[in-house]
């Protein structure tokens, strides 16, 4: 078993990922889905974690090998990154959503050493959007970004469009194809919700999966 394999099975195996093609999760962006991945809940299983937080730790030595500073998103990469900041001995930081309405008012948490080349943690990509949106305030206070770790990803071309738009690379210890097929294999779903899955990952604008029931 790969990495992408182990990680999507241990995210199944803790409920992490919810896949209702015949009733769809509504994203904040206001994409129907039949896919809703938590891995908030990541953080509540020990075994889990570990294995979540070693292989990012894994990808981020391979990937971005010069970094020296670890930052999370809010709120979801928060815990991730602080956990792989103790591990690799890295500063750690994280961005909020918002900025404060007291005290500094300000967006970057904690201190972000001058000149560090940074990882920003991620626990999941959809759009990509929001991930955008901390790398480029980041990049406004002058923070070098080398690039994104995300545990999973929908693998939707949006994201990679949104991205590349953007200058932004990420990587993801794995996506929704290894999940999907993974799934399928396990019986977490049949046939038909497969097929639905693929074509809600093609076209998360064509609903047309919405109205194909499994059997």
């Amino acid at each position: 078993m790969n990495r992408e394999e182990l990680i999507a099975k241990t995210l199944l195996d803790i409920k992490a990922v919810f896949l209702s093609p015949k009733q769809p999760f509504t994203w904040a962006s206001g994409i129907k889905s039949p896919i809703y991945c938590d891995n908030r809940l990541v953080n509540s299983f020990p075994k889990a974690r570990t294995i979540v937080e070693n292989a990012l730790v894994d990808l981020i030595k391979e990937k971005y090998p010069d970094a020296n500073c670890i930052v999370g998103t809010s709120t979801a990469g928060i815990s991730h990154a602080a956990i792989i900041a103790h591990i690799m001995n890295l500063p750690m930081a994280y961005v909020r959503n918002k900025v404060k309405d007291h005290g500094r008012a300000k967006y970057v948490e904690g201190q972000i050493p001058s000149g560090a080349k940074v990882v920003v943690i991620e626990d999941l990509m959809s759009t990509g959007k929001s991930s955008i949106e901390v790398v480029e305030i980041l990049r406004r206070e002058n923070v070098n970004v080398l690039g994104i770790a995300s545990i999973f990803t929908y693998n939707l071309e949006l994201c990679s469009s949104n991205l590349k738009q953007n200058n932004i690379t990420n990587f993801s210890l794995s996506n929704f194809n290894v999940l999907s097929n993974l799934a399928l294999k396990n019986n977490f779903i049949d046939n038909q919700d497969y097929e639905n899955l693929l074509i809600f990952q093609q076209n998360p604008k064509d609903e047309s999966w919405i109205k194909t029931k499994s059997v």
